[in-house]
């Protein structure tokens, strides 16, 4: 008999939602390592509503969440923060810390109670910020660069948090065409290379279809479709998804056409 095979992230019949109101039912994930995992729908359609489940920041509402098999929900704060790491949409403002500060933070859950980093934190720090390709900006004030050097800080935070999950709310939003390109490829290549489990949402079609090893479909409070790319953007289901007419989307490269 084969084995089951082990999720790094998977869900069953998750309910996401706001104090007792559902927004999305029956979310049913499954995350293996080294995949990249986008959702998309339209807007308001639950996807950032099942992130912010996934990283605790909203209670589930029903069903399970499993990191590596285990529950994750019933794990403490300072456990869950060695097994997910996130980036969301809500930009941070801290006073006066250097980028390398900002990254830094990400090691606390290892540190104890005085947060002082070690040598080997600031060598993991080191190379989080190298992996982004942001060395440049590590002693410059985060609040006083640009939106997308932001985004590279805080996946560089992210990483160094040494999860085996990372979750990533819309991060290319803000972000001008040569930043986004940056930041999904590093996203790719870290995945691959360090073998962890991404699950994101993303707006720019075009980068899901670029990025994406599988694709979950979110509309009218459900997982409507889960495929690989070829499989979700074949025949007209996008169109559909997002209200829009045949002749207005282009399967090939995932762009509008107006």
């Amino acid at each position: 008999m084969a084995l089951k095979e082990t999720y790094i992230l998977n869900t069953s019949e998750l309910s996401a939602g706001y104090e007792k109101e559902i927004i999305v039912d029956d979310v049913n994930l499954e995350i293996r390592a080294g995949e990249i995992v986008c959702l998309i729908g339209p807007n308001g359609s639950g996807k950032s509503t099942i992130l912010k489940t996934i990283t605790r920041e909203l209670d589930a509402l029903g069903g399970k969440i499993f990191v590596l098999g285990k529950d994750y929900t019933g794990l403490s704060e300072l456990e869950s923060a060695h097994h997910v790491s996130m980036v969301m949409t809500e930009k941070i403002k801290p006073e006066f810390m250097t980028c390398r500060e900002v990254v830094e933070t990400a090691r606390y859950p290892y540190t104890g109670r005085l947060g002082l980093l070690s040598e080997d934190d600031k060598a993991v720090v080191a190379q989080a910020i190298k992996t982004v390709g942001a060395e440049e900006l590590s002693e410059k004030q985060f609040c006083k660069v640009s939106d997308g050097q932001k985004q590279r800080i805080m996946l560089a935070r992210a990483i160094a948090q040494d999860t085996e999950v990372i979750v990533l709310d819309e991060p290319t939003s803000f972000l001008d065409m040569r930043y986004k390109i940056d930041l999904i490829r590093v996203i790719r290549r870290f995945a691959k290379e360090q073998k962890k489990a991404v699950i994101m949402s993303l707006h720019e079609l075009d980068l899901v279809k670029a990025v994406a090893d599988k694709i979950v479909c979110i509309g009218n409070g459900k997982v409507l479709r889960t495929g690989t790319p070829s499989e979700i953007f074949s025949g007209n289901f996008i169109q559909t998804l997002y209200g829009i007419n045949d002749d207005e989307f282009d399967n090939e490269t995932g762009m509008l056409k107006l």
